[in-house]
């Protein structure tokens, strides 16, 4: 199960979240860890540039992506090898949606989009689209040509 998807910026303020089968009590432990194993290991690291991590039996794959910081959290059959197609899979939609690598402004000009983005590739916790223009097309809410 992809267990969380966080987008934060360079000071360690998040900037988008998504849990799935954590509870509330142990999200802000994520949050923080997260932010802590970033500031750590992500200044002077080059752009998309992957980085992993494990902690309790689960891994975390993050990189630094322009201004934005993203680190995904997998278990089970999501190790870090899955985890490194999700996030080339997102940084390659949200180059496409900001049509560069994302300056914290240009992210969030475009927050609306880049969320329905992840949205589309990840469903309660599974790695759902892959595909870089079929998740173009449903972020732009059109239904789907294939049936």
């Amino acid at each position: 199960m992809l267990m969380a998807v966080l987008i934060s910026n360079s000071v360690g303020n998040i900037l988008v979240e998504r849990f799935n089968g954590v509870p509330m009590e142990e999200r802000l432990h994520w949050r923080s860890f997260l932010v802590k194993l970033g500031a750590d290991n992500l200044k002077g690291a080059k752009n998309e540039q992957l980085f992993v991590a494990s902690h309790k039996s689960v891994y975390v794959v993050y990189t630094l992506f322009g201004d934005v910081c993203l680190y995904v959290i997998g278990k089970d059959q999501y190790d870090e090898l899955a985890l490194v197609e999700v996030i080339f899979v997102i940084t390659a939609s949200i180059k496409d949606i900001c049509r560069k690598t994302p300056s914290e402004r240009s992210f969030l000009d475009k927050y609306g989009r880049i969320c329905l983005c992840l949205d589309e590739i990840i469903w309660k916790g599974i790695l759902e689209n892959t595909e870089k223009d079929r998740i173009k097309r449903l972020t732009r809410l059109k239904p789907p040509t294939e049936f």
